[in-house]
């Protein structure tokens, strides 16, 4: 297993975040996607411990606000599709499955690379903005990753999924099925929530318990809340074991080279920061 780090600062994403860790931002910054965090007027973090029933992140809500902060923001143009690509490789002739494509992005910038890609979102809103990205003849449906998913087995050669995990209580399930439709040897290529930046948010929480918390992000003029699951580490490699997969590498990257210096921590000289995480995985 290879691991590929370069972390030497955080990247707060809530006003909590802020607050613990002013010593190294000045000023709040996201941590899930291209989410613009308020400096002021926060909300509190909700925790499903509190007593609160906390409601799955709805992306038909909020599908044309996320798309428009996606396209040009640090978090997913400058930081999680890089990475994501630079992972990939040479992907001239494979068939891809994106597994949480959203509006398409990811799906574009593989295809321009030379792969034959289906994608797939639990959103129908977003669908139908990947299709006007893509076109009407992309392979593309609405679909559900805590469900059986409608591919035959080993159709695939890699499955990409960008910042979908942490949305799921359950990852045995999903992991299961990304595995059926793998060929034998397929990759996962994967990000997902960053569990140090829970622990260091929320240092009076319990890192090793899988969570469900949400939080509050403001995304083209538009607050919305976003429900997670913090997963420890071990809790992750366990789920990737238990399915059938190896981890070929860890990855915490730096930012794109072409990343534009005005969003970039300014107090950080070397530009990196802790995001997310990223894994490469082997079906065997």
């Amino acid at each position: 297993m290879k691991i590929r780090s370069g972390t030497d600062g955080i990247l707060p994403g809530q006003q909590r975040r802020r607050d613990r860790i002013l010593a190294h931002l000045p000023e709040p910054v996201p941590v899930r996607g291209t989410h613009a965090a308020s400096a002021a007027g926060r909300n509190a973090p909700m925790f499903e411990t509190d007593g609160v029933t906390l409601p799955a992140s709805d992306y038909n809500d909020f599908a044309e606000a996320y798309e428009a902060a996606n396209e040009t923001g640090l978090f997913n143009a400058y930081y999680d599709r890089p990475a994501m690509l630079d992972l990939a490789g040479d992907v001239s002739g494979r068939r891809i499955l994106d597994a949480g494509c959203g509006s398409g992005p990811l799906t574009a910038a593989l295809r321009a690379k030379g792969a034959v890609v289906t994608g797939f979102d639990v959103s129908s809103a977003m669908i139908d903005m990947a299709r006007k990205r893509l076109g009407e003849d992309a392979d593309l449906h609405v679909a559900d990753l805590s469900k059986p998913l409608p591919f035959a087995d080993a159709q695939f050669d890699d499955v990409v999924s960008s910042l979908v995990l942490h949305y799921l209580e359950d990852w045995s399930g999903p992991l299961a099925e990304l595995r059926r439709v793998l060929k034998p040897g397929g990759r996962v290529i994967l990000s997902t929530m960053h569990p140090a930046g829970y622990a260091i948010t929320y240092p009076e929480a319990d890192y090793f318990a899988v969570t469900k918390y949400s939080e509050d992000y403001v995304m083209d003029g538009k607050t919305v809340w976003l429900t997670m699951w913090h997963r420890p580490l071990h809790a992750m490699s366990d789920a990737f074991a238990d399915a059938g997969f190896r981890i070929v590498s860890i990855s915490e990257p730096p930012p794109a080279p072409d990343t534009p210096v005005e969003l970039l921590p300014p107090d950080k000289g070397s530009g990196r920061f802790m995001c997310f995480l990223y894994f490469v995985l082997e079906s065997v």
